[in-house]
């Protein structure tokens, strides 16, 4: 969940609501999403800051019961980009284990009886392709677990070390067997288990990325080529609206021309989109054949993550369908989004 913090004396997240009356918009948020947790039975809620525990256990009720994990910050940094580095105390997730505010969360946790503290979640950043920051952060996890059973008496029995795991989005980038990483992370874990005098805890990893990524592929339809002195732009249906990744952590792609072939020789271009932004670029510096031209379908494989969900109405450029294909049969699993859609939404003034 996103973390609000309290005031000084925690006296706002006892009271629930704000003296005027209205919660902030981003309070309002948090508090929806917890319902639906609690109502769909969800098995673990994962608390990012301390204001959280108090809701929790007010949804929860005197009676009820629900198990919970702690979202720790390691100290560690990874990831391809400094916007997805998720695991150094100078971003907004989690709970630090430097400043001891995973510690307090711990301790303030365990003096609610509708909570359970199943154990601790991690998750360091995204796009990362070497174990090593894996196996330091699953270092520190196991000592806290080992100062948590010293401190408080109790061995939590579950570790989550997230996912961020990364996947090759062009040909020959560098990309972790998850095989090879799951017996890593098992083995540093018997091994520190053993050290601390701990029982093994369960492990749990996630990934997201690595299932659904190449599972999607983007495909867009050439509305114009222009040369430009030396550079080669080609302008596609699509854009920052339905893609603001490489706008955003400058991810890059390897897009590829389909449905013909061409005997033509390669030029250097740059893929763009049909927004009013110059950095409305969805593939720079890119081989494709000289030839290419306005009608053209241009593939961009390793599409499957973030991007649909990332998408947005931007300029007013409908979301694209998402066509499932499975062994030769096609069917749509959400259809384009059309300019009525957007009118449908506007009730006038």
């Amino acid at each position: 969940m996103h973390a609000e913090q309290p005031d000084k004396d925690g006296e706002d997240e006892q009271r629930g609501e704000p003296q005027h009356g209205l919660r902030p918009r981003g309070e309002l948020a948090a508090g929806h999403i917890l319902e639906a947790a609690l109502r769909l039975g969800v098995g673990r809620i994962v608390i990012d800051g301390p204001s959280e525990i108090a809701r929790i256990a007010a949804a929860v009720g005197p009676d009820g019961h629900q198990k919970v994990m702690v979202r720790v910050v390691p100290g560690v940094s990874a990831g391809g980009h400094d916007k997805i580095r998720t695991g150094t105390d100078d971003q907004k997730f989690g709970l630090s284990l430097t400043d001891g505010g995973a510690q307090h969360a711990i301790t303030r946790i365990l003096s609610q009886p509708q909570l359970e503290l199943t154990g601790l979640h991690c998750h360091i950043g995204s796009q990362i392709t070497d174990v090593k920051p894996y196996l330091v952060a699953l270092r520190r996890m196991v000592g806290l677990m080992a100062r948590i059973r010293d401190t408080h008496g109790i061995v939590l029995p579950e570790l989550d070390m997230g996912g961020g795991h990364g996947i090759a989005y062009r040909p020959g980038e560098p990309a972790p067997d998850l095989t090879t990483l799951a017996r890593r992370l098992r083995a540093e874990l018997i091994e520190g288990s053993a050290a601390a005098r701990l029982t093994v805890p369960r492990l749990l990893i996630e990934p997201g990325r690595a299932v659904v990524g190449p599972a999607g592929v983007a495909l867009y339809r050439v509305l114009a080529v222009k040369h430009t002195g030396e550079k080669v732009f080609v302008a596609v249906d699509g854009g920052m609206s339905d893609n603001p990744r490489p706008a955003l952590y400058g991810v890059r792609y390897a897009p590829r021309l389909i449905g013909r072939h061409s005997t033509a020789s390669t030029c250097t271009a740059t893929v763009v989109g049909q927004h009013c932004e110059a950095g409305d670029i969805l593939a720079a510096d890119v081989d494709l054949p000289r030839d290419i031209h306005p009608g053209d379908l241009l593939a961009v494989p390793v599409a499957g993550a973030y991007q649909l969900s990332m998408a947005s109405g931007y300029n007013l450029v409908g979301r694209p369908a998402v066509i499932a294909v499975h062994e030769g049969t096609a069917r749509t699993l959400v259809r384009r989004e059309t300019l009525e859609d957007f009118r449908n939404r506007d009730i006038g003034g």
